[in-house]
């Protein structure tokens, strides 16, 4: 697989998070997925029930996944900086992801970096591994 692909393959899982697709999203993410998301809770979350109960409750309200406006908006997500490294059946995608929503107000954008780890299973590429930082600077010892 070509970089071009494990690129597609990561932005198709990342439109499933979009649209609260948790058909798409479990056919991309290993069940013994690990996570680190760093404005949820400093400890690390494991499997797939986190993000189904996250991403069900945002499509019963209407709302996208990481987005500031609350309901309908129009969302749209960018990779910004995006680099991977590739090696047999695994792949490593960093990047900072950009969320875009617009609103009456405006333009509202959002933003943190992010590490995927994509491992290739049984001829499929699932993610494994997701780790999430603030994209400010954020201080090394809690006030």
């Amino acid at each position: 697989m070509t970089n071009d692909e494990i690129i597609a393959f990561l932005k198709k899982h990342l439109q499933s998070i979009q649209e609260n697709d948790t058909k798409t999203y479990n056919e991309t993410t290993a069940e013994d997925l690990t996570l680190y998301e760093w404005w949820v809770t400093p400890h690390r979350i494991d499997g797939l029930p986190f993000h189904e109960f996250m991403m069900s409750s945002n499509a019963e309200r209407g709302a996208v996944f990481g987005a500031e406006a609350k309901g309908k908006s129009e969302t749209r997500f960018d990779l910004s900086n995006l680099h991977v490294q590739h090696y047999g059946d695994s792949a490593i995608a960093s990047y900072t992801l950009l969320i875009s929503t617009a609103s009456a107000e405006g333009v509202k954008v959002a933003s943190h970096n992010e590490s995927r780890v994509m491992v290739r299973l049984n001829g499929a590429w699932k993610v494994v591994h997701v780790h999430k930082s603030p994209a400010w600077q954020a201080p090394h010892i809690p006030s």
